[in-house]
């Protein structure tokens, strides 16, 4: 600690000084305080105590400063204001030149559109904020947001009330496959879907996936992976097929535009995947803007849908 503030003084009796001095009156003084009389006299008394020389004289009905406290007045009258200044004036933040560090948790399926069109508007808008990724899923992102993630997108259960949450997208299921190897018709049956061989994504390292948890049936699975990223390159040249969102399949046609998709025989409703944040970061300047262009980047980034 710095030795300054170890000493026995209560800035708080600095003020009262500075007032009584302005005002030459501890009536005066009390009034503009908010504080009776005897309070302000009270820590005239308290003051002159810990600087151990007189602060006052009195001067007919009213206060005069003595020598060390004119010495005392001019030296704390400038600090005292600026003091003042900083703790009530709007906090100045500028994104063009923030060099923060934003921590966003994010699930592998939202990495793979917003991240490099977030770093895209970064790169004009911010040049010096750095972003660290951080892989969350459904149910790992409660944790990451309490070890100290800025913010979050990604599918999510119940949450603390201390966390904040905003619906971006939600969007349905379709089938993912390679026309050149896989032979799909238009209208996929159900029995047509089951009798296909798949490529899974599952969190739980085994051969279930959103399918078996809603239809109760198990498909013929081929494969089973952790993330979405590598699918694209899974099916490309395989007959496997993948039932992935609707918004993950567009963009994995963004670079493969030879595969295609199909509708499910069945409907599958996709959870939101919100952006949620610590209560906390409110009105932390450099994580408002951040989300700010998360939701303008939902709104206008995410690939669209192209015809099968």
């Amino acid at each position: 600690m710095s030795a300054s503030y170890g000493r026995d003084l209560d800035l708080n009796l600095l003020r009262v000084f500075a007032v009584v001095a302005d005002t030459g009156s501890v009536t005066a003084a009390a009034s503009r305080l908010y504080l009776t009389q005897p309070a302000v006299s009270a820590a005239l008394r308290r003051l002159t105590t810990t600087v151990g020389a007189p602060l006052f004289v009195r001067r007919g009905r009213g206060l005069a400063l003595t020598g060390r406290g004119e010495r005392l007045h001019a030296t704390l009258s400038p600090h005292l204001q600026a003091i003042v200044d900083a703790a009530l004036s709007e906090p100045h933040w500028s994104p063009a030149t923030s060099e923060r560090t934003v921590r966003l948790g994010l699930s592998d399926t939202t990495e793979l559109w917003l991240l490099p069109a977030l770093l895209r508007v970064l790169a004009r808008e911010a040049p010096r904020m750095r972003v660290i990724s951080l892989p969350v899923q459904f149910r790992t992102v409660a944790a990451a947001l309490a070890s100290g993630v800025d913010a979050a997108v990604s599918v999510a259960d119940e949450l603390p009330v201390t966390v904040r949450r905003h619906a971006l997208f939600c969007g349905g299921f379709v089938c993912l496959f390679d026309p050149r190897h896989a032979r799909l018709r238009r209208a996929l049956t159900t029995e047509d879907y089951f009798a296909l061989e798949h490529v899974i994504v599952s969190y739980n390292g085994d051969l279930r996936g959103i399918v078996e948890d809603v239809v109760q049936r198990p498909r013929k699975v081929r494969c089973s992976v952790s993330t979405f990223a590598t699918l694209g390159a899974l099916l490309d040249g395989s007959d496997l097929v993948a039932t992935v969102p609707t918004y993950v399949a567009a963009h994995i046609r963004e670079t493969r535009r030879h595969l295609a998709t199909r509708p499910l025989p069945f409907t599958i409703e996709g959870s939101p995947t919100e952006l949620l944040w610590p209560s906390s970061t409110d009105d932390d300047e450099a994580c408002r803007f951040v989300r700010g262009k998360i939701l303008d980047l939902a709104r206008t980034a995410l690939p669209k849908p192209k015809r099968a």
